[in-house]
C-alpha cells in the first residue's frame, strides 16, 4: 500500500499518475492510521510551510513521525522533515535538525525553476541508484534546506542546494520527480524499490 500524506498541497493528482505510471496504485489520505500502516508514504510537496505545518501539526504528523517504513519528502514534503521553516514561520516535523530558509542566491531569481543538473555530495544513495551525477530535475521551490550530514545529493544554484536528503527510512527530494521524465520516473521506482 502507498499512502500519499494529503498536507493539501497542489501536486497529489501527479504524484497519483506517475505512480500510475509505474503501475503502482496510491491512495491519498490524512487518516493517521493509513499513514501508519502503509509499506511506502509519500509526503508531498507544492504549497506553502504554515498550511502544510499545521495539518502536520496534530496525529497526522505524529503518524509520519512514528513511520519506519521508507517514506519520501518531495520539495515541500522533504522541507517538512526539518525542525522549522522561516517561511511563515513554520515548525516543521523536527526528523533533521535546522531551519529551512530562504534562498538568497547572487544574481539569480527566486524562485528556483527550471532544471538543474544533480550531483552526489557522497557516496551512492538509494534514490539516485543507476542515475548518473549531472542527470537534470525539475525544481520550483524559494526555501532551501540546512546542510549537514543528512544531504545525499546536491545541486548548484548560486550555491550548493541540498537536492537529496535521508535520515533512516526518510528520503528527500528537493526536486520534482513527478515532473522530471525518465529520470525522475527512475527515482521514483528507487523509492518503491526500497
Amino acid at each position: 500500500m502507498i499512502i500519499i500524506v494529503d498536507t493539501g498541497g497542489a501536486n497529489l493528482a501527479s504524484i497519483v499518475h506517475a505512480l500510475g505510471r509505474l503501475g503502482a496504485a496510491a491512495e491519498v489520505t490524512s487518516d493517521p492510521a493509513r499513514v501508519r500502516a502503509a509499506e511506502r508514504a509519500i509526503l508531498p510537496g507544492v504549497g506553502a510551510a504554515p498550511e502544510a505545518a499545521s495539518r502536520l501539526a496534530g496525529a497526522l504528523g505524529e503518524a509520519v513521525r512514528e513511520r519506519t517504513a521508507p517514506t519520501l519528502g518531495i520539495c515541500l514534503g522533504m522541507q517538512l522533515f526539518f525542525a522549522e521553516s522561516e517561511e511563515g514561520p513554520a515548525r516543521g516535523l523536527g526528523l533533521l535538525p535546522g531551519r529551512v530558509a530562504k534562498m538568497t542566491p547572487a544574481g539569480l531569481t527566486v524562485p528556483h525553476m527550471g532544471w538543474n543538473a544533480v550531483a552526489r555530495s557522497r557516496g551512492e544513495t538509494p534514490l539516485l541508484a543507476g542515475i548518473p551525477d549531472g542527470t537534470h530535475f525539475y525544481f520550483v521551490h524559494s526555501y532551501a534546506a540546512p546542510s549537514g550530514a543528512w544531504v545525499e545529493a546536491s545541486c548548484d544554484y548560486g550555491g550548493a542546494v541540498p537536492a537529496v536528503v535521508r535520515s533512516g527510512a526518510f528520503h528527500g527530494v528537493q526536486f520534482h520527480p513527478e515532473r522530471s521524465g525518465e529520470a525522475g520516473a527512475r527515482v521514483l521506482r528507487n523509492f518503491l524499490d526500497l
